[in-house]
């Protein structure tokens, strides 16, 4: 086939010198550059015929890293691009005909494989981690122990990334991480967000990008950055798929079951993934506060709690997708995707009131059941247009997205003498339901001036969320609104936002400068009852946030990088509803309508070393930073309750800077150690509740990873990550860490995969801590349903045609690259 493509090549360009009718010369071309936006100079340009992916010509890079491919006659053709030390990437289906003479490719971007590492790991399985210029790239099928996890467990072990006893997550050491799902914001809330990873199975994820400094294209929104979790989506032509089906054994069972199927013909590709997980756990929490006298510090009370949860859940999920290649300038894509995540709660909670000499006063009981229903549903329109063969490209993306969330909540409370006699009963029955609508819509540009890429564009949001909740008093004689706790609130915000960013190569220096400008208006209204009045703010304000990243390329063996950023973080919509929210008789939750957004100014150094050492040192400086706060509840007489009221705030400036090292060692051809570790120093100062705040804490966070590769199909892994004190606003956090094991066998001829994996074997991912406050002092212990044994099959089907691998982004950001040809999403 190779000798007759060619000889048909030759005879075309012999017509075409005698003057024949039949139109030859057509011309593809294109250009390889590295990791660091980097020239590749003599790289692989293969061109190959896209029906049996037979090779037609191939071309080295010059210099500037381009090739051209010339004389061709009209047809459609593919391009493979190779570098030594390089993995192969390849481009989607190109067509020249009479209407397009010239074809300029998108930039082809090579990553670099440590030829040690090329004879340890399978040939096609991508590394744990991948280092870019703007971001790291995790990829998670490439861990054992992620078999059978949840998303949130997936992100507790990625590098970097920490997750605290409420399940919010912290990057390098900072809260306030703005996370996407395939390149859109989920405007849930941390506990909202949580709950969503925690049901969401591993096995749905492609990649995880890490962006600490993103650029000026996305979202200004993280102070600490963004982590873009990228959902799986093939595109390799054929019918193909997957199944997996796990079980997995704590102390309750819990599953993770998921298929992906993808359908490319042509110019049609479809997609579709879906999945059902349960998940069954309990939470254990101990909580002692210590209240002190205001004027004397002479301890007054002590209130010893104790909470056991029981936790239950379901999660349905799909996603539908579908991209229609109207000719070779032009793609047409949408997909749709939803949930719905059925839960039940039940809590057992008993307190212990005892005066300054810990002898017991009174005792109270506390059962709450939650029942709640999150349903989701997503739209997404995209296109993607190349003018011509110069770059020039626009992308345009137009999205819809609404969560509907039900959840009925009973309250009991009793309350005993120090023996046990019952001296009053309260029921409380809660109805809490939940909506929010988003729409969003954004353009981008990209056009070569010179040989300067400049990338523009514009995006306008409207989120509209209504919360209410409606608390009832319930007795012998039936119930009662309680409108002390009963609340509505209407939140609208609109953010428009433009930005440019230029990119350029100077021999050894990539150069990258961007400028985003945010404008944003927010408005809330709470509804008043016959108890309460009406209240309502509003809020405008524009920012501009300015992107540099600086490459240099000392050698093959050195890399040095330099980016700088600056972000905001505003307060989520919940945490400005000002009114209380009930979780037990000695806890409450409220948010802050005068809660203000929180700018950071970001700065980052970084080298690489022989492509599989990165050391980074990073400095991070935030205004008005904000963190949840605690404080005691005021009586009407002015005295101090028992009751702490949690709450987001404000509480002044916070530094931050660390040294992080990473790097992939082949230790043996069958045993590579991936190892990361983050050193963080943060110092918070400010006021609160007019109490000086002066807080500072030194963190470290080790993760290192052991994959083993032997004969016949046979893996294994051992992993674990270890997290020493840290401080996250008021409250400090003890050390804690997992440990967790894998081993893996393929069968079925390679096309089923059987996995074990043990995660927190030694049953230490127990969050502790202490909190210090006005005159109260509070220790914690949470321990949960950690250590787990999985076991999982994986079973892949299908013949896709072969050569026609998806073909790697750019690194212009996952928003284009869900319309990109050949991009996961």
């Amino acid at each position: 086939m190779r000798k007759f493509g060619t000889l048909m090549t030759v005879i075309a360009l012999f017509i075409s010198m005698q003057g024949f009718s039949q139109k030859i010369g057509f011309k593809i071309s294109g250009r390889v550059i590295g990791s660091s936006k980097q020239n590749i100079e003599s790289a692989t340009a293969s061109l190959l015929r896209t029906k049996d992916s037979s090779l037609l010509k191939t071309s080295l890079t010059n210099a500037d890293g381009v090739f051209i491919f010339e004389n061709l006659a009209a047809g459609d053709y593919m391009v493979s691009v190779s570098a030594s030390g390089h993995a192969t990437v390849f481009s989607h289906s190109i067509t020249v005909n009479e209407s397009l003479t010239e074809v300029s490719l998108p930039d082809f971007e090579l990553s670099v494989i440590s030829k040690d590492l090329q004879g340890v790991v399978v040939q096609g399985k991508k590394p744990f981690i991948e280092q870019k210029m703007d971001k790291m790239v995790v990829n998670v099928d490439a861990l054992l122990t992620n078999a059978g996890s949840s998303a949130l467990e997936v992100l507790e072990k990625s590098p970097g990334i920490t997750i605290d006893k409420d399940g919010a997550i912290s990057l390098k050491g900072k809260q306030q991480v703005l996370v996407m799902m395939d390149g859109r914001p989920t405007y849930l809330g941390p506990n909202e967000l949580a709950n969503l990873l925690r049901s969401m199975p591993a096995s749905s994820i492609d990649q995880i990008e890490i962006m600490t400094n993103p650029s000026a294209k996305y979202d200004a929104a993280g102070n600490s950055g963004v982590i873009n979790i990228k959902t799986k989506k093939n595109k390799q032509k054929g019918f193909n798929g997957s199944v997996t089906l796990n079980y997995g054994q704590g102390v309750y069972w819990r599953t993770n079951d998921n298929f992906n199927l993808n359908y490319r013909t042509g110019k049609v590709n479809i997609f579709a993934n879906g999945g059902y997980s349960k998940w069954n756990g309990f939470q254990n929490l101990e909580i002692e506060r210590k209240f002190k006298d205001q004027s004397t510090g002479d301890l007054t009370a002590i209130l010893e709690s104790d909470s056991r949860m029981r936790n239950k859940s379901d999660n349905y999920t799909l996603k539908l997708g579908a991209d229609y290649y109207l000719n070779n300038k032009t793609t047409l894509g949408f997909v749709s995707s939803g949930f719905i995540n059925p839960e039940e709660m039940t809590s057992q909670n008993t307190s212990y009131l005892k005066n300054a000499l810990a002898i017991t006063d009174s005792i109270v009981t506390a059962e709450s059941y939650n029942s709640n229903k999150w349903k989701n549903g997503s739209l997404n329109l995209n296109l993607r247009h190349q003018f011509d063969s110069t770059g020039r490209e626009l992308t345009v993306d137009l999205d819809y997205v609404t969560y509907k969330a039900t959840s009925e909540q009973q309250f009991i409370n009793t309350t005993f003498s120090n023996k046990w006699v019952p001296q009053n009963i309260e029921e409380l029955r809660g109805d809490l339901p939940v909506n929010i609508d988003i729409y969003s819509a954004k353009a981008d540009y990209t056009q070569n001036i010179g040989k300067i890429k400049m990338e523009t564009g514009v995006k306008t949001s409207y989120v509209e969320t209504d919360n209410s909740a409606f608390y009832y008093n319930q007795s012998s004689n039936g119930e009662a609104p309680d409108y002390s706790k009963t609340n509505r609130f209407l939140y609208k915000e609109n953010i428009n936002a433009v930005y440019v960013s230029f990119n350029k190569q100077i021999k050894k220096f990539g150069i990258q400068a961007g400028l985003r400008y945010e404008h944003t208006y927010i408005r809330g209204l709470q509804y008043g009852n016959p108890v309460n009045d009406d209240s309502s703010f509003t809020r405008s304000y524009g920012n501009l946030f300015p992107t540099v990243y600086v490459t240099y390329q000392a050698n093959k063996d050195n890399q040095w990088g330099l980016n700088y950023g600056r972000r905001i973080d505003r307060p989520a919509y919940q945490d400005l509803n000002p009114f209380l929210f009930f979780l037990d008789k000695y806890t409450y939750q409220s948010g802050n309508p005068f809660i203000r957004p929180q700018f950071s100014d970001n700065i980052e150094l970084s080298h690489t070393y022989k492509g599989f050492l990165t050391t980074t040192l990073n400095y991070s400086y935030t205004t008005d930073f904000q963190t949840e706060t605690f404080e005691q509840e005021q009586l009407s007489n002015g005295k101090e309750s028992y009751a702490t009221i949690v709450r987001q705030g404000n509480i002044g400036q916070r530094h931050s800077g660390g040294v992080a090292v990473s790097a992939q060692v082949p230790v043996k051809k069958w045993w590579t150690a991936i190892l990361y570790t983050n050193l963080n120093y943060s110092k918070f100062t400010g006021e609160l509740n007019e109490e000086r705040i002066n807080v500072e804490a030194t963190n470290l966070m080790v993760n290192v990873n052991n994959q083993f590769k032997f004969k016949k199909g046979w893996s294994a892994e051992i992993s674990g990550w270890y997290r020493t004190k840290g401080v996250e606003g008021q409250i400090m956090i003890n050390p804690m860490g997992q440990l967790s094991a894998a081993v893996s066998k393929n069968i079925l001829k390679d096309k089923g995969t059987l996995k074990l994996n043990v995660r927190d074997i030694l049953y230490t991912q127990q969050v502790s801590g202490n909190i210090n406050f006005q005159s109260t002092e509070a220790y914690f212990n949470n321990a949960r349903d950690s250590r787990v044994a999985t076991f999982t099959f994986v079973y892949r089907f299908g013949k896709p045609i072969k050569g026609t691998k998806a073909r790697k982004s750019g690194g212009a950001g996952d928003e284009q690259s869900r319309v990109k040809v050949g991009n996961n999403n």
